[in-house]
């Protein structure tokens, strides 16, 4: 990494966090990854395969990009028992039906790891009509949780269980400088950059995990920021050639973004380091650093406004 790296994107390891042994007695496990076919998602469940859970199960939206992740991850570990979930965060249709087959097919849940997200996508609305980078980075995530809350609970209850939801948010939470919009969340908000939509995603992202928490205190829930790390996720945003693009293009060429595999260090950790080392609800930044957050992200108030707030969008949808 060049020394504009090391202070611009770090990578912190003191602790000396090494998944490969970091892992242990996993045979039990059932684990789920959202985004787990491409970048740090794909190279999480890498990692979890390696130790042969009871269940792992990696979420896509297609069958195609789950056998293409799939081939790849057994280039590395042949033996890879991965399930496929399908789901598509952008409907809560689809996030309902994953969170059935789980609790269909599944008497424990161990880690969900919510993972995928979307960065600068052109504008739009989901769905069930949000913003799409809220409606995919958070309520979709949030509806899976919900969901699968009762059982993540139940988990917890029985001897030596280690239950814990990872949150994969950004200090791109920092553009939010105003907190979460709550009317006009519904809409696609062409006025505003797709970097301050994309911030207010990341926000709800820790603030979620902060308010489960709190409502959980028996699921270790934690946020993780990944470091700038090269992958696909704001790939319509480099096609489109702004200059802001290009703004970013010539920072990735004087900073490197970290690899697949390190940007994955930071959720890892929250899922598998000792969890009396690790404070509940935390924001984490490469490698298990207490992130600090700004201002709004530490604003419980605020969590407890989004917890009611979509709360009240799923009574109204139908799906709680």
């Amino acid at each position: 990494m060049s020394i504009l790296g090391r202070f611009l994107n770090p990578l912190n390891n003191p602790q000396g966090f090494d998944p490969a042994r970091s892992i242990s007695n996993f045979s039990s496990k059932v684990v789920i990854v959202t985004g787990g076919n491409a970048g740090v998602g794909k190279e999480s469940v890498l990692q979890f395969a390696k130790h042969h859970p009871k269940k792992l199960y990696l979420c896509a939206r297609s069958q195609e990009k789950f056998d293409a992740a799939v081939a790849d991850i057994r280039t590395s570990v042949p033996d890879a028992r991965i399930q496929f979930l399908q789901l598509d965060l952008a409907s809560l249709a689809s996030v309902a039906a994953a969170a059935q087959k789980i609790i269909a097919e599944n008497d424990r849940l161990d880690i969900l790891m919510n993972n995928a997200g979307i960065m600068c996508a052109p504008h739009g609305v989901t769905a069930e009509g949000y913003e799409v980078h809220f409606g995919t980075n958070h309520m979709g995530h949030a509806l899976l949780t919900r969901l699968l809350l009762p059982l993540l609970a139940k988990t917890s209850e029985l001897p030596d269980a280690d239950v814990r939801i990872v949150n994969v948010s950004s200090v791109g939470h920092s553009l939010a400088s105003k907190g979460i919009p709550f009317d006009s969340l519904k809409n696609a908000n062409e006025s505003k950059h797709s970097l301050q939509l994309y911030g207010v995603s990341k926000l709800a992202n820790i603030l979620h995990a902060k308010q489960v928490a709190k409502l959980y205190p028996g699921i270790l829930t934690t946020s993780a920021h990944p470091g700038r790390t090269e992958t696909n996720l704001a790939s319509d945003y480099k096609e489109a050639g702004s200059w802001t693009a290009k703004f970013f293009g010539l920072s990735d060429r004087l900073v490197r973004p970290l690899t697949a595999r390190e940007g994955a260090l930071c959720q890892l950790w929250s899922a598998l380091w000792p969890r009396d080392e690790i404070e509940n609800g935390g924001f984490f930044s490469p490698v298990g650093q207490p992130g600090g957050g700004s201002a709004k992200s530490n604003d419980m108030k605020l969590a407890d406004d989004l917890w009611k707030w979509q709360e009240i969008e799923f009574k109204t949808l139908g799906y709680i």
